[in-house]
């Protein structure tokens, strides 16, 4: 029996969800407790050398405003910290703390605990069909990328 076609997006909504949802059951085990979805979305697109608030707009694909918001709630809760920086004496760069790379390290290695129950559960060929698959529709869709998700998710 086919599917309609809303369905699969749905599922692939649905899917995103459960993961994200997942680690962040197990960042709380960790003392993750206040981490958000967006915060991982930003520390990733803060990347290992830093950005700017304008930078981390762009990056994100939101406004300035919300950059600065998203920016004010890591450092509230620890996982970035602001350096002059070396290009514009007017701003600051952000960057990752101690905390935050704590974050970062816990995050990658429970989407790994995740996906090997994946494979536990549907087998490795099929998790790598399911990879490909998708990375096959994400260029056919156009190549949208995963770092402008947070924005268009608003």
């Amino acid at each position: 029996m086919d599917r309609s076609g809303f369905e699969l997006p749905l599922l692939l909504g649905a899917a995103f969800r459960g993961i994200v949802d997942k680690l962040h059951v197990e960042l709380e085990k960790y003392g993750h407790s206040e981490a958000r979805p967006i915060h991982g979305f930003a520390l990733q697109a803060i990347g290992p050398d830093g950005a700017t608030i304008s930078e981390l707009g762009r990056r994100l694909g939101v406004s300035k405003q919300a950059a600065a918001k998203t920016a004010a709630g890591l450092e509230q809760l620890g996982y970035v910290t602001r350096r002059p920086s070396h290009d514009d004496a007017r701003a600051a760069v952000l960057v990752w703390s101690a905390r935050g790379e704590e974050m970062l390290g816990l995050s990658a290695q429970i989407f790994e605990q995740l996906r090997r129950g994946w494979v536990r559960q549907l087998g490795i060929e099929r998790v790598r069909a399911i990879e490909d698959d998708l990375q096959a529709l994400v260029d056919y869709t156009g190549g949208a990328t995963i770092g402008n998700l947070p924005g268009w998710l608003r």
